[in-house]
């Protein structure tokens, strides 16, 4: 028997129109910081719609952001956020502006002399300023869990932490503001919600059978979807479905009860701090080698994937069918696919030296020490 704890505190507000409730979640009185990325959201008019909904509020900005946000700009927020005695902050992005955005409610109080240690050792969150979110790109499911990755620029790290401090107040999500994402975002965003539900499913079975068929239904719709997704951007049935699937994938619902893995994800971090690739490319990247080279200790969850996603009867097929989705959405699986790469072998010995010296052993069953990790990589050169 199987006891655990489904706690999720996050209001969503969802549909077309979402932003202009926006004022009546932030309490009143509040003095906001609002963060952002590159600007991508001056372009396409969130920006002006929330400013329009923050009429009644003192705020000031931060924007700048990057994808894998990086701590040392979080860290230039914080300052901002003590001088300014800014006591509500508002996330307007994408999930690295929500992981951003996480630590910058996180790292503002900790009292110790490195805030990375959040991340890095576990330091304890003890209080954050709130937040809520309104959410351009699905993709991450930050909008509506407490976890976030953050990367450090002078030791080329990137590491994830998780705080109950740190669920969003709430989160608005309208469809319609997907309308101007590049392909290339759409289909990154696809192929990361896709690998986020994996890491919960494809382990060992424990008769969770509402938390596979959960599982399922989320994957069957990215896999019905994401196509039109990635080429028709004014569909907004599509992009509905994809966005709530995005969130559901990472909000806690389908890892209730079951193992998880994030292998996948630990390795692609490490890709991403060296080589600088997208976080759902070295997502692409590193699966399939994987759960080729975990295939047997998978081996009944991979069958059960392959006849209820993919509706073929072997586990290798179900691989192969995976990545021939990733690919038709136009992201790369293999290095060789990133020119900017380069050298993959000498990439690859990085990585692995991380690992042995980490001691760091990952997987569901924790069995996949430094030497599968070359193996897995090896697949995908």
């Amino acid at each position: 028997m199987r006891h655990f704890r489904f706690h999720n505190p996050v209001k969503i507000l969802f549909g077309a129109g979402q932003i202009s409730n926006l004022a009546s979640q932030i309490p009143q009185g509040s003095k906001v910081m609002m963060t952002y990325g590159g600007g991508s959201i001056k372009k396409n008019g969130v920006y002006q719609q929330v400013v329009k909904a923050l009429a009644p509020f003192e705020f000031i900005e931060f924007s700048g952001i990057e994808a894998n946000p990086k701590y040392e700009t979080l860290m230039r927020a914080v300052e901002i956020v003590r001088k300014e005695n800014v006591d509500f902050l508002l996330a307007v992005g994408g999930g690295s502006v929500i992981d951003g955005t996480k630590f910058i409610a996180a790292a503002t109080y900790f009292d110790g002399t490195d805030p990375y240690e959040i991340c890095t050792q576990g330091a304890k969150v003890s209080k954050a300023v709130p937040f809520g979110t309104v959410l351009t790109l699905p993709a991450t499911g930050s909008e509506m869990n407490n976890g976030a990755v953050i990367s450090r620029l002078s030791t080329q790290e990137k590491y994830a932490f998780a705080s109950s401090k740190t669920f969003p107040r709430f989160s608005i999500l309208d469809p319609t503001v997907t309308l101007t994402l590049p392909a290339k975002q759409r289909a990154n965003g696809v192929v990361d919600a896709f690998v986020h539900v994996t890491e919960q499913y494809l382990t060992y079975p424990v008769q969770a059978d509402i938390q596979d068929r959960f599982s399922e239904s989320i994957l069957q719709v990215l896999v019905d979807n994401g196509m039109e997704y990635v080429n028709d951007p004014e569909n907004m049935d599509v992009a509905s479905n994809v966005m709530w699937a995005c969130t559901m994938a990472l909000n806690g619902l389908i890892a209730a009860g079951v193992p998880e893995d994030w292998a996948t994800h630990q390795i692609g971090h490490e890709i991403t701090a060296l080589a600088g690739l997208d976080h759902a490319q070295t997502l692409a990247i590193v699966w399939p080698g994987l759960q080729r080279v975990m295939e047997e200790e998978k081996r009944e969850k991979l069958l059960q994937f392959g006849k209820r996603v993919w509706n073929v009867d072997d586990a290798e097929a179900a691989i192969a069918k995976t990545e021939e989705f990733f690919r038709s959405l136009g992201v790369g699986t293999r290095f060789s696919d990133y020119p900017s790469v380069g050298d993959a072998g000498a990439l690859i010995d990085t990585i692995v030296a991380r690992f042995e010296e980490r001691g760091t052993l990952l997987g569901e069953r924790s069995d996949i020490d430094y030497r599968k990790v070359r193996e897995i990589l090896e697949l995908r050169k």
